[in-house]
């Protein structure tokens, strides 16, 4: 990863002047979220482990009715550790030492609400159409390995987890899905969602190794709020985002594994947009680093064979509904970043700017049953 840009921000911070990077800081991220002190415990453990640890405050509107709702999200990112052709138990075991550190670290930063990367168990591996080693790490979303280390994280402190499992469904004919598991405080579980969206492009041969999922958007009460999860490549789809606004989130974690290459001109700009249109508070998190397979792939692009992905960017980041956002972690570095938010802030922005009042889900349910008919004609008048 020596050769990759860190981040724009440090971009930036090295060449403009004071005021000149306040103006762009402002034009790139609204109102610019302030410091938050995370602690000199933090800052150390993250320091130790070469981590980079961002805090970030959102402006809060205090009312007369209600109490403040603060929480803090956390978003974890992280690359994997041994070469893929390690021993798929030891890569397994290597992922799971450092996450329990990154996780350790958003604890020591107060964090209430933690999200981590999609399928962070393992190294991204459907872009090489190779079903083992990579389907061992299938688990239950019970009972798997990695549920069963993370419900232990989540109790011993005290904080919601959601995170991002390869399923195993034994009970259905060991179907493999795309699956989101959501832990509570006191590491119970509180339910799972599975991807809806899988995608068709580039290397993302996703389809190879599991299907949309069919549980719908649902969205869990934790202890800290309304959480939904709209895994990775649901971002690119505005609905995806919207029925787990309908159906009441505060939160809305998007888990992704995505390169440089591929999408990151949007990837600034479509969770901060399903903040904004949705009332709700996003997490973006993306993995990081390159990951190098043993055998080449295509996908029918043209281009020649290759052994990776391509770079897994970070710029991991949270949106408030207020249009403001974090900056992003690196491009570069295993991190934590920690946004302090006020859930009141959902419901103040709905007031101001009225989408739920405005949206025409008449209007446009009536036209989408419509345009999901076999016989349904476009409305192009002469």
């Amino acid at each position: 990863m020596a050769d990759e840009v860190v981040s724009y921000d440090e971009i930036l911070e090295k060449h403009l002047p004071p005021e000149e990077l306040k103006a762009i800081q402002r034009w790139l991220y609204g109102n610019m979220p302030e410091a938050l002190d995370l602690g000199k415990d933090a800052h150390e453990l993250a320091a130790t482990n070469d981590f980079e640890l961002k805090g970030y405050k959102f402006g809060t509107q205090k009312e007369e009715s209600r109490d403040e709702r603060l929480v803090r999200i956390a978003v974890i990112q992280n690359s994997i550790i041994l070469p893929t052709t390690d021993p798929i138990l030891r890569q397994y075991e290597a992922i799971e030492d450092k996450v329990r550190r990154l996780i350790q670290t958003a604890a020591r930063g107060g964090a209430n609400v933690v999200g981590l990367q999609e399928c962070w168990t393992m190294p991204f591996a459907f872009c090489t159409r190779e079903k083992y080693p990579w389907y061992e790490l299938a688990e239950s979303a019970t009972e798997g390995r990695s549920v069963k280390f993370v419900q232990e994280m989540a109790k011993a402190y005290n904080m919601v987890i959601v995170s991002h499992i390869l399923e195993r469904d034994e009970e259905h004919g060991d179907t493999i899905w795309n699956t989101a598991v959501i832990i509570q405080n006191d590491g119970t579980i509180l339910g799972k969602h599975r991807k809806n969206h899988i995608p068709r492009v580039g290397d993302f041969n996703e389809s190879t190794y599991y299907m949309e999922g069919n549980d719908g958007h649902p969205v869990f009460q934790t202890a800290f709020g309304r959480v939904g999860v709209n895994i990775c490549y649901g971002r690119h789809h505005p609905l995806n985002w919207l029925m787990f606004g309908i159906n009441g989130a505060e939160i809305v974690f998007n888990p992704s594994a995505t390169v440089g290459a591929l999408s990151e001109p949007l990837w600034s700009i479509e969770a901060r947009n399903a903040a904004i249109a949705n009332s709700y508070f996003v997490g973006a998190i993306n993995r990081v680093g390159t990951e190098v397979f043993p055998n080449e792939f295509t996908s029918g692009d043209g281009k020649p064979a290759h052994r990776d992905f391509g770079h897994f960017y970070g710029s991991s980041y949270v949106a408030s509904p207020d249009a403001s956002r974090t900056p992003g972690l690196s491009r570069t570095r295993d991190g934590v970043l920690i946004a302090e938010v006020d859930l009141n802030r959902c419901r103040q922005v709905r007031d101001k700017w009225c989408f739920q009042m405005t949206q025409r889900l008449d209007l446009y349910g009536d036209s989408l049953t419509r345009a999901s008919k076999e016989d349904y004609k476009r409305q192009i008048l002469p």
